[in-house]
Order: structure tokens, then C-alpha cells, then sequence
């Protein structure tokens, strides 16, 4: 196990006040690195104990990068533990549009696939990047706590993945048939 102190009350207090909010966060994001529901539930959770393993270290920092950091640790550590490599993701998140109109909800849903497909296939480096920044809506500097890099390293990457993630776009929806702006 660790050498962390066994949390009291009080801190099991804060942690539920401070961190427990980004829940959805920490599933959404071991979502899309594990490419899999079921092992994002089981990464999430992990993450939530380690988190609280090492709440006492926690500084008043950002809760939900620092959150955020720990599931990705805690994924890295699990695929290199096990020799393995993410599932393909084959569907963005099913979750039913907030609109009566089913022919509405199913363009949405359409579109959430071809962008979660398009995603996917992208390389793992900048994948995580446009994750956090258009999905997870952090800024270029929890996005440098997250992953550990150099500011101009995660602007960089957010650059190369619009580009390459336009391009995985254009190609899977045309911009002529679908009335696509170019992106």
C-alpha cells in the first residue's frame, strides 16, 4: 500500500467537497483514454482512491486538473502494468440530445459518432490534448499540469490535432455533400 496517513473525517469532508465534484470529469477522460465504458468506470475509481490516498499532498491547487493528472498516472501505470493498449473506440458517448425532434437526435448522434471515429484515429499525443481542451474545456495551463509538458508543447499539439482531426472530418463527412464549412 502507501505510506499516506489514513484519512479522518474532516478530510474525508474536503475530499468530498473539493474533488468529488469532477467525478464526471475523471469518467469522462479515462473514457477516452481507455476507449472502453467499463474500464473507464474502473480506471475513474481507481483514480478517486489514489486521490484520496494522497489528498494530504494535495495544496489548494486546481481540483480538477490535479484530479484530471492522477487518472492519467494512474492509466499509464495500468497499461504498462498490463502490456496493453487502449480498445478502438468505435462510438462517441450515446447520451440522448436534449432536443424532442428524432430527426434532430439523430443527426446529433450521427454527428457525436463521425467526431468520436474521427478522434480515435488520431495519435494518442495530441488525441489527449484536444480532449482536454475541447472536451474537458481546460486551459493551456492545466493542460501543461495534466500531461506534464511545457506550455508551447500542449499549444503545439492543440494545433496539429484541429488540423489533423479537420482532416479526419472532411474525409469521413465531405464538405460539399453535408454543407460542412472548411474547417
Amino acid at each position: 500500500m502507501s505510506d499516506a496517513p489514513k484519512p479522518d473525517s474532516r478530510t474525508l469532508e474536503r475530499f468530498r467537497a473539493v474533488v468529488l465534484p469532477h467525478l464526471d470529469s475523471a469518467y469522462g477522460f479515462a473514457r477516452w483514454l481507455t476507449r472502453d465504458p467499463v474500464a473507464a468506470q474502473d480506471l475513474a475509481q481507481e483514480s478517486l482512491l489514489r486521490a484520496l490516498r494522497y489528498f494530504h499532498a494535495f495544496r489548494g491547487e486546481e481540483a480538477r486538473p490535479w484530479l484530471l493528472r492522477i487518472v492519467r498516472n494512474t492509466w499509464t501505470d495500468t497499461r504498462v502494468g498490463k502490456g496493453a493498449d487502449a480498445l478502438p473506440l468505435e462510438m462517441a458517448d450515446e447520451r440522448p440530445a436534449d432536443t424532442p425532434d428524432p430527426e434532430q437526435s439523430v443527426l446529433a448522434g450521427d454527428r457525436r459518432r463521425h467526431v468520436a471515429a474521427a478522434l480515435a484515429v488520431l495519435p494518442e499525443d495530441v488525441r489527449e490534448v484536444l480532449v482536454l481542451r475541447e472536451i474537458e474545456d481546460l486551459s493551456y495551463k492545466q493542460i501543461a499540469s495534466v500531461l506534464d509538458l511545457p506550455i508551447g508543447t500542449v499549444m503545439s499539439r492543440l494545433a496539429r490535432a484541429r488540423e489533423k482531426m479537420a482532416a479526419q472530418l472532411r474525409g469521413r463527412l465531405g464538405r460539399s455533400e453535408h454543407g460542412l464549412p472548411d474547417l
